[in-house]
C-alpha cells in the first residue's frame, strides 16, 4: 500500500493532463466555454438574493441583512463536495477502458473527480470575494483569509478520502449511487448551509447531562466543521474561533484518507473484472 501511496505523488503529470481534459469537457460545445464558470455562481448568487430578499425575507438572527451572502458561503464548498463525491463513485465504470488496461492507475480516477471541481470552486470564488466586498458590513478580514487555504486543504483531503472508498465500493455495488444521492440530500439539511449553527446548538433534547441533541448533530457531522469554518472566515465579523474543530477534523480525513487509499488498494485487483 505505502509504495502505491508513494506512486500516486508519480502520476502529478497524469492527473494533471486528465483534469485539464474533464474541465475541457465540460464545456466542449458551448459557446461560452469557461466563462460559464463565473456566470453559473453569478446567476446563482442573484437569484438567491432576489428570492431571500424580496420573496421569502430571512428571518435568522444575525444573517437576516445579507442571507444570499451567507447562504452562499456555504453552498459553493458543498457542490465541490457532493460533485466530487458523485463523481468519484462512478468513475470507474465511466472508465472501465482505462481500468482494463494492465498499468493504467485507477486510483488517479477519483483524485482527478475531486481536482476538476475543486478548479470549479475556485473560479466560483471571485463571484464571491467581490460580493462579499460589496455588500457585506463586515468583510472577511486578512488574519481570517489566513486560514481560508487551510480550510480548504482539509475539504480537499476528506473529499479524498469518501472519493475513493465510494470509487471502490461502488463497482462492487452499484446500488450506492441511488443511496448516495439521497444521503447527500439529508446531509445538506443536516448541516448548516440553510441556517446558522447557533440556530440548533442549543436545541434537542439534553439527556443524562449529555449537550443538546442540535450540538450533538453539528459535532458528529464533519461538514459541519467545514461550512462553520467558511462562514466564520467569509461572512461573520470576529476571530476564527473553530480552528480546533478544524485542526481535529485534519486528522481525521488524513485517517480517512488512509482508510480509503488502503480499501481501494485491497481491492484494485477485482475492478477490471467488475467494470
Amino acid at each position: 500500500m505505502l509504495n502505491n501511496l508513494w506512486r500516486l505523488f508519480g502520476y502529478r503529470v497524469l492527473i494533471q493532463t486528465l483534469v485539464v481534459r474533464e474541465l475541457k469537457a465540460r464545456y466542449r460545445g458551448s459557446v461560452l466555454g469557461f466563462f460559464w464558470s463565473f456566470a453559473n455562481p453569478l446567476l446563482l448568487l442573484l437569484v438567491y438574493t432576489f428570492v431571500f430578499s424580496v420573496v421569502l425575507p430571512s428571518r435568522f438572527d444575525g444573517v437576516e441583512d445579507n442571507y444570499a451572502l451567507f447562504l452562499f458561503c456555504g453552498l459553493l464548498p458543498w457542490t465541490w463536495f457532493t460533485s466530487a463525491l458523485t463523481e468519484s463513485s462512478n468513475a470507474l465504470l465511466a472508465n472501465g477502458n482505462l481500468i482494463k488496461k494492465v498499468l493504467f492507475p485507477a486510483e488517479v480516477l477519483p483524485v482527478v473527480a475531486v481536482l476538476a471541481n475543486m478548479v470549479h470552486f475556485f473560479l466560483a470564488l471571485p463571484i464571491l470575494f467581490i460580493a462579499l466586498a460589496l455588500f457585506s458590513a463586515t468583510p472577511p478580514g486578512f488574519t481570517e483569509l489566513l486560514w481560508f487555504p487551510a480550510v480548504v486543504a482539509v475539504q480537499f483531503i476528506l473529499t479524498l478520502g469518501f472519493g475513493l472508498m465510494l470509487a471502490a465500493l461502488t463497482v462492487h455495488f452499484r446500488d450506492i449511487k441511488d443511496l448516495l444521492g439521497n444521503l447527500l440530500t439529508l446531509w445538506f439539511f443536516a448541516t448548516p448551509i440553510l441556517y446558522p449553527w447557533t440556530m440548533v446548538t442549543s436545541r434537542g433534547p439534553s439527556i443524562g447531562g449529555l449537550p443538546p441533541a442540535g450540538k450533538v448533530l453539528m459535532d458528529v457531522n464533519p461538514f459541519a466543521h467545514i461550512a462553520i469554518s467558511y462562514q466564520e472566515i467569509l461572512f461573520f465579523d470576529g476571530p476564527f474561533g473553530h480552528w480546533k474543530w478544524l485542526l481535529a477534523l485534519a486528522l481525521g480525513g488524513v485517517a480517512l484518507f488512509l482508510a480509503g487509499f488502503a480499501l481501494f488498494d485491497r481491492l484494485r485487483d477485482s475492478f477490471a473484472e467488475e467494470v
